[in-house]
């Protein structure tokens, strides 16, 4: 072999050795080391199942479902817990935090806390925004102040502190933070008795009811636009100190909603016309807004335009949910 020819290929090699090792270090620098807490139902799990081919996770929650068969950590404990923060010494890249409810649910975490972090995600919610305006929200949107009785109510409260409280502990321990608001989310894994109560109408007793005196209207979020949006914002600088909101560019109504299940069924079934007092008596779930008064409707642009998040049509969300669910329920 001729040196020049000899010379060239070492060069040639080195080249792409070079390019190989970039290609190792860059995999390297986006690997993340992400404290999830919750994790286990639902939109947490789908984004334990996104995130942990990508990410070194850690799943904290009461250990109510196994996560290690997804290649996890998983410590099992009660959140509330303050001496349970103090033994976690390690650093994480982010927290992701699904299931903080109550005001002081953050401040237990970054005040007790050993380790350090980076960023803290909180999962908030739409319904942050005050209510009755009659217009879409923004982020700018001025948040809810007033308290409304019952679970709904709680639950709003409990967010719209959670929302100040991450704000003033991040400032205080110099932690980035990001708030993302979902809408109504969707999809596999949603036990809850939304579209999934509706799917198993179908499948288990072949009726579909369809309510004929509706008026409402409200917005949807596929698990997995949800997910890969929380993915998306993981030390992001132009994500740091933002809110966004999470919704799909459709505005449903029980009638488009019904529609697109009958589209995604496979099975024959019969349509029942049932108004909204006739569905409470019986009780079939009402899991959207009934009344006019009733719709909050966001805006999604935000999100879509510094972060690029991405929604799927409402239609093959719902069938892709519906063949999820249409196995679970005939083995039932």
């Amino acid at each position: 072999m001729k040196i020049e020819n000899f010379q060239s290929q070492v060069c040639v090699c080195a080249a792409s050795t070079n390019l190989t090792c970039a290609k190792g270090r860059a995999e390297m620098e986006e690997r993340m080391k992400i404290l999830v807490i919750g994790g286990s139902y639902f939109l947490g799990r789908v984004f334990v199942m996104q995130a942990s081919g990508k990410h070194e996770i850690t799943v904290l929650n009461r250990g109510t479902y196994s996560m290690e068969n997804f290649g996890v950590k998983q410590i099992r404990g009660d959140r509330r817990d303050e001496t349970l923060w103090r033994r976690m010494e390690e650093r994480y890249d982010a927290i992701v935090d699904f299931c903080a409810y109550e005001e002081g649910d953050i401040a237990k975490v970054l005040q007790n806390m050993a380790g350090k972090v980076t960023q803290y995600v909180l999962i908030s919610t739409v319904d942050v925004y005050q209510r009755g305006t009659g217009k879409k929200k923004d982020e700018d949107t001025a948040l809810e102040t007033r308290n409304f009785p019952g679970e709904a109510g709680a639950y709003i409260a409990g967010k719209v502190a959670l929302e100040q409280e991450l704000r003033v502990e991040c400032a205080q321990k110099e932690i980035e933070y990001t708030i993302l608001r979902p809408a109504i989310v969707y999809g596999p894994y949603n036990y809850a008795p939304r579209e999934s109560a509706y799917i198993q109408l179908l499948v288990q007793n072949h009726i579909l009811p369809r309510i004929t005196d509706a008026e409402g209207s409200f917005q949807c979020v596929y698990v997995k636009d949800a997910a890969e949006a929380a993915l998306k914002c993981l030390l992001q600088e132009k994500a740091y100190g933002q809110a966004y909101n999470l919704c799909q560019d459709q505005v449903m109504t029980y009638a488009s909603f019904l529609e697109a299940l009958k589209n995604a069924a496979d099975v024959e079934f019969d349509e029942i016309p049932i108004t909204v007092e006739q569905a409470r008596a019986q009780g079939i779930p009402l899991p959207f807004a009934v009344t006019g008064e009733e719709s909050e409707l966001c805006c999604n642009e935000k999100g879509k335009k510094e972060m690029g998040f991405e929604y799927i049509d409402f239609q093959e969300g719902l069938a892709r949910t519906y063949r999820a669910f249409r196995g679970v329920f005939r083995q039932e």
